[in-house]
């Protein structure tokens, strides 16, 4: 049977995962709403 708490402290995770994550969470992106947001302001101003 699986000792899940021992199998858990073994864990190591991997160093290129959390690169991965720390250049995704620090990427400032545009993203549809970005855009869509910047398209309604554009809008409004011409109004």
């Amino acid at each position: 049977m699986i000792n899940f708490e021992e199998e858990l402290s073994k864990f190591i995770p991997s160093p290129e995962i959390e690169q991965a994550e720390d250049i995704i969470q620090n990427n400032d992106m545009t993203d549809i709403s970005d855009i869509i947001k910047e398209l309604l302001k554009r809008n409004n101003d011409e109004l």
